[in-house]
């Protein structure tokens, strides 16, 4: 199969080991960059261009978006899912699992667990808002940060009204969440790819630092996942509508809260931390659904 990795940057570890995969499994692989490709629309022939190429005969795409470009990333794999060309990652489950407000939101209607959040706008509504996730300390998070940027602890009351008080006065938008104190400062990645988790990691924080993410100077460690976690983590991944997410979670006193759905995660913490080749079981499910695709259109003369 021809297959491309819609990535920024072909040296990631990320997009590396997925080359490497699809190549050791005798794939054409390609590394696209997205934010320079273009498209193109007429009447039942939308295309997708680079530079002078148009992009042709490709059976599947493996998209890693980042944060920055979602919207323009989101547009470039809705078009090739136009041309009928299978991707692991739909335009919509992209553009919903960056959304934090509503990701929350559909766990908690899917009754997932999740730690208890609220979403305000008006000052005036800041005492009753620290008051419903159950007093400081608590979490303040920007909806559109990543990689723990944008997330704070409030230690106090009176510092949890400044900063939300803050925000608000920058109109920057905020998920205002309670603490969970037993998690001591650590969460769970649970990689799940076609409904099953194949590898899980704990993530721990540096002393002193409450955020466990790896890009914050956290460690990580192999974990074996107990029963409803893993269902956690695959309900989480199949309420967004994505094949292939990392699920943050924590382990707390009412069993797994779900904290995000990553649905760019990276490879490299997770193959080091748990020795499992994630990358090629991405590829494995690739040949899966696209191959089935594939042959598909080659029975009804498509």
């Amino acid at each position: 199969m021809k297959i491309a990795i819609l990535s920024r940057n072909p040296n990631l570890y990320s997009t590396r080991r997925l080359k490497e995969a699809g190549e050791a499994r005798g794939h054409e692989i390609r590394v696209l960059d997205h934010a320079k490709c273009y498209i193109v629309n007429e009447s039942l022939e939308p295309a997708v261009w680079y530079g002078n190429e148009r992009i042709e005969g490709i059976n599947a795409i493996i998209p890693r978006i980042g944060a920055s470009v979602t919207f323009y990333g989101a547009a470039i794999i809705r078009q090739f899912e136009m041309m009928k060309i299978f991707s692991t990652v739909k335009s919509v489950a992209l553009t919903r699992s960056r959304d934090k407000l509503r990701s929350i939101q559909i766990m908690s209607r899917e009754h997932l667990g999740i730690p208890k959040t609220a979403f305000a706008r008006q000052p005036k509504d800041v005492p009753h808002l620290i008051r419903t996730v159950g007093g400081a300390p608590l979490i303040i998070k920007v909806l559109e940060g990543t990689q723990g940027l944008g997330v704070v602890l409030a230690e106090t009351q009176k510092a949890a009204k400044s900063v939300i008080e803050a925000f608000m006065g920058m109109n920057t938008n905020i998920l205002v969440q309670e603490f969970i104190k037993e998690a001591g400062g650590a969460d769970i990645r649970a990689f799940v790819v076609n409904g099953k988790v194949v590898g899980a990691m704990k993530r721990q924080g540096k002393e002193g630092e409450f955020r466990s993410n790896l890009h914050r100077g956290g460690s990580s460690s192999m974990v074996k996942l107990k029963r409803n976690e893993k269902a956690a983590a695959v309900r989480a991944a199949a309420a967004m509508g994505l094949s292939i997410a990392g699920v943050d979670m924590l382990q707390s006193e009412r069993g797994p809260l779900i904290l995000e759905v990553n649905s760019s995660p990276g490879l490299k913490g997770i193959e080091e931390s748990t020795g499992v080749d994630i990358a090629t079981k991405i590829i494995e499910y690739v040949e899966e659904s696209a191959g089935k695709k594939t042959r598909l259109k080659d029975k009804v003369g498509v």
